[in-house]
C-alpha cells in the first residue's frame, strides 16, 4: 500500500529569514515540489510560532487566540509545520469518540476496492464531484490516484453527500502535507462537523453559498461590487458570483491558497467568504483606473475572465490578502449565518411552493397507509439522523436499543416498524411527498428564533422529540407556525391556531396516536377542545384545554406534557416534565435536492 511519506526538498526552519536552513521534509512523497513557489517571511517579521504553541492553546480552549495566531503567522508553503498542524486543526471538529482508529481507513479501502494496493487505472469518482474542478495542484500521478481513492472512500462512508465539488481540491491540498490516511480522517472531520460549516454537500447549499457571498459583497464591499456590476449585466454578474469559490481554489497561486487553508481548517467557510471579498476589493483597486492594465483586460476579455486572470497573477503577498480579508469590518459570524439561513429558507420555500413541488392545501382526515407509504419509510428512516451514518444507525438514534441493533435484524425491523406506523398515521396525501429535514437541534442549535426562521413558512410540519429518558413522541401540525402572528378582526393576536388535522403521537416506549376528539364528527366539541397550536417568542404549545399536551421553552431544552381536552391524551411521558435530547422538524415536498 502507498503511504504518503517521504522527503521532497529542504524546509524553512521557523524564524529563519532566508529559508536556507534545512529541516523536516515539508511535503509528502506524493508531491512534485519543483513548481512550488514559497514566499519567505519578512526579515523584520517576528519569529514564526511553533506547533507546540498552537497545541497548547487548543488544549486550553483558547480558540480566539488560535485564530489570531493562525492569521498572523506567515508560514511559507514549504514549511514543515503543516504535516501536523492541519490534522490537529481538522480533527478538533470531528465527533468525539468517532471511528478513527489505526487501520480504519485501510479497512475501508479494502472493502471498497478489494485491495489496499494503489490501482493502476483511474478509479471512478463519486457523482458529487465535478470532473472539471478536480484540481490536483502539485500532486504527482500517484498523488492524484490517492486523492481519487480518498474521495471514493469518503463517498462510500458518507452516502448523503449529493453535490460537493470543493471536496476534491481540499483533499488534494491536504495530501501535499499529510498521509493518505490522515487526509481521509481530516476530510471526514470537516464533512461531519455540525458546529461550523466547512463543506457544503447539496446543490441547494452550493447555491445558497454563492448567493450569500453576493449579498454580503454588495453590502460590505459595495464599491467593489458596484465596479463588478458596472462591467456586466445583472445576470452575468450572478454568473461571476457563482464561481466565487473557484476564484480561490482554481485561481489563487498555491502559496496564497495554503495560507488561506491554515485559517480555514480552524474557522470554517467564513474564511473563504472573506477571501472572496478581499479578492474583489483588490481587483477593484487595481482595475478602477482607466489606464491600468487590468482595466484594459476587462475591456478586452470581459470582467469574468479578467477577474480569473487577476487571481492567477495575484499582485500582493498571501499575508496582504489575509490582512485585507480579516480587516473587513462589521462582518460577524452571526450576521453571515442570518444571511445564509434566510437565503436557504427562501430557496426551500420556492422549491415547495412553485411548480410541481407545491403542496396540496386541501384538508383531509384520511390516514390509511398505501404503497407510497411503504416506499417513503425507507427514506424517512434514512433522514432522521446525522448525515454520515448508515440507515440502521439512524433508527438507533431515535430508539434506545442496545448496540446489538447494529447486527440484530429483529431489533432493526422493530425500529423500522415504529417509523412505518408513524408514516401510516399521516394524511394519505402527505405520504405522497418526500420529508425534508427543516430543523434539528443537533445541527441548528437550540433556539426558538432559529426554529421559526427555518420552519414557519412550511405546512404541514412533523415534530419529533426524543427526551433524555429516551421517550420518543411528537405532533403532526397542520398549519404554518407563522400563523402565530395573525390577528383577529379587532387587531388582537390569535392565542391558538391550527386545524383538526393536527394530532399527537407516541412511538417509544408506547406506540399510540391521539387525534383531535372532534375528528369523528359525531360529538359536540367545546372551544376548550379546539386549541391546536400556540407559539410566541417564549414557548411552543401543542394541544390545550385542561392542560397542555406538549409545551417547550424558548431554549428548546425543557418541556412538559399533560392531558389536554383537544386530544384527550395521557401525558406523553410518565414524569410529565422532560428534558429534550433531540428535536427535529420535517416538512414535505415532492422531491429533494
Amino acid at each position: 500500500m502507498l503511504i504518503a511519506e517521504g522527503a521532497a526538498g529542504p524546509a524553512t526552519t521557523p524564524g529563519s529569514p532566508n529559508g536556507s536552513v534545512t529541516g523536516p521534509a515539508p511535503f509528502t512523497a506524493l508531491v512534485d515540489s519543483t513548481g512550488v513557489v514559497s514566499v519567505p517571511p519578512s526579515p523584520t517579521a517576528r519569529p514564526l510560532r511553533m506547533l507546540a504553541d498552537v497545541r497548547a492553546l487548543l488544549q486550553s480552549g483558547k480558540v480566539q487566540e488560535v485564530k489570531q495566531l493562525l492569521r498572523a503567522n506567515a508560514w511559507p508553503a514549504n514549511h514543515p509545520i503543516r504535516k501536523e498542524l492541519w490534522p490537529l486543526l481538522c480533527k478538533q471538529h470531528g465527533k468525539a469518540g468517532g471511528v478513527s482508529g489505526d487501520g480504519f481507513y485501510w479497512d475501508m479501502v479494502v472493502q471498497v476496492f478489494g485491495s489496499a494496493e494503489l490501482p493502476e487505472r483511474p478509479v471512478g469518482l463519486p457523482p458529487f464531484v465535478e470532473p472539471s474542478r478536480c484540481h490536483a495542484y502539485h500532486l504527482t500521478r500517484s498523488g492524484r490516484a490517492c486523492a481519487d481513492r480518498v474521495i471514493s472512500v469518503l463517498g462510500y462512508a458518507c452516502p448523503d453527500i449529493v453535490y460537493s465539488p470543493a471536496i476534491y481540491p481540499i483533499c488534494a491540498l491536504l495530501l501535499h502535507y499529510v498521509t493518505e490516511e490522515e487526509a481521509y480522517h481530516c476530510m471526514a472531520s470537516l464533512v461531519s462537523c455540525k458546529e461550523k460549516t466547512f463543506i457544503t454537500q447539496t446543490k441547494l447549499l452550493y447555491e445558497v453559498t454563492w448567493k450569500t457571498v453576493m449579498q454580503i459583497c454588495r453590502k460590505h464591499v459595495k464599491g467593489a461590487a458596484v465596479h463588478l456590476q458596472r462591467h456586466c449585466s445583472s445576470g452575468r454578474a450572478e454568473r461571476v458570483y457563482m464561481d466565487w469559490i473557484w476564484w480561490i481554489f482554481q485561481g489563487l497561486p498555491f502559496q496564497h491558497l495554503v495560507r488561506i487553508m491554515d485559517c480555514y481548517f480552524h474557522e470554517g467557510v467564513k474564511v473563504l467568504y472573506r477571501t472572496a471579498m478581499a479578492i474583489l476589493l483588490l481587483f477593484h483597486k487595481h482595475s478602477s483606473a482607466n489606464s491600468s492594465e487590468w482595466s484594459a483586460e476587462i475591456q478586452k476579455n470581459g470582467v469574468d475572465l479578467a477577474l480569473n486572470k487577476f487571481c492567477r497573477e495575484m499582485p500582493v503577498t498571501p499575508q496582504k490578502v489575509l490582512k485585507m480579508a480579516f480587516g473587513i469590518r462589521g462582518l460577524s459570524s452571526s450576521y453571515i449565518s442570518r444571511v445564509f439561513i434566510k437565503t436557504e429558507m427562501l430557496l426551500k420555500s420556492r422549491q415547495v411552493m412553485h411548480g410541481s413541488k407545491q403542496l396540496v392545501r386541501s384538508r383531509s382526515s384520511e390516514n390509511l397507509p398505501n404503497s407510497q407509504s411503504q416506499n417513503n419509510i425507507q427514506m424517512v428512516s434514512h433522514t432522521l439522523t446525522i448525515r454520515e451514518t448508515p440507515s440502521y444507525l439512524n433508527l438507533a438514534k431515535w430508539f434506545p436499543f442496545s448496540h446489538p441493533i447494529f447486527h440484530d435484524k429483529a431489533l432493526h425491523q422493530r425500529a423500522r416498524k415504529m417509523l412505518l406506523t408513524l408514516w401510516s398515521w399521516l394524511p394519505v396525501r402527505i405520504t405522497m411527498y418526500q420529508p425534508i429535514l427543516l430543523y434539528t437541534t443537533e445541527e441548528h442549535g437550540c433556539s426558538l428564533t432559529t426554529f421559526y426562521v427555518r420552519v414557519e413558512q412550511h405546512e404541514p410540519t412533523l415534530l419529533m422529540i426524543k427526551t433524555c429518558n429516551n421517550e420518543v413522541f411528537g405532533a403532526y401540525c397542520s398549519s404554518r407556525w407563522c400563523e402565530r402572528n395573525q390577528k383577529d378582526d379587532r387587531g388582537n393576536r390569535q392565542a391558538y391556531f391550527g386545524t383538526g388535522e393536527t394530532f399527537l403521537f407516541s412511538l417509544y416506549p408506547e406506540r399510540a396516536k391521539y387525534p383531535w376528539i372532534g375528528v369523528e364528527g359525531d360529538r359536540n366539541v367545546s372551544h376548550g377542545a379546539e386549541l391546536f397550536m400556540a407559539a410566541d417568542s417564549k414557548m411552543i404549545t401543542i394541544g390545550g384545554g385542561e392542560g397542555q399536551a406538549i409545551w417547550m421553552d424558548e431554549n428548546i431544552r425543557y418541556g412538559k406534557t399533560d392531558h389536554c381536552a383537544t386530544f384527550n391524551n395521557p401525558p406523553l411521558c410518565p414524569s410529565g416534565d422532560f428534558e429534550i435530547r433531540v428535536l427535529e422538524v420535517y416538512g414535505f415536498a415532492t422531491d429533494m435536492n
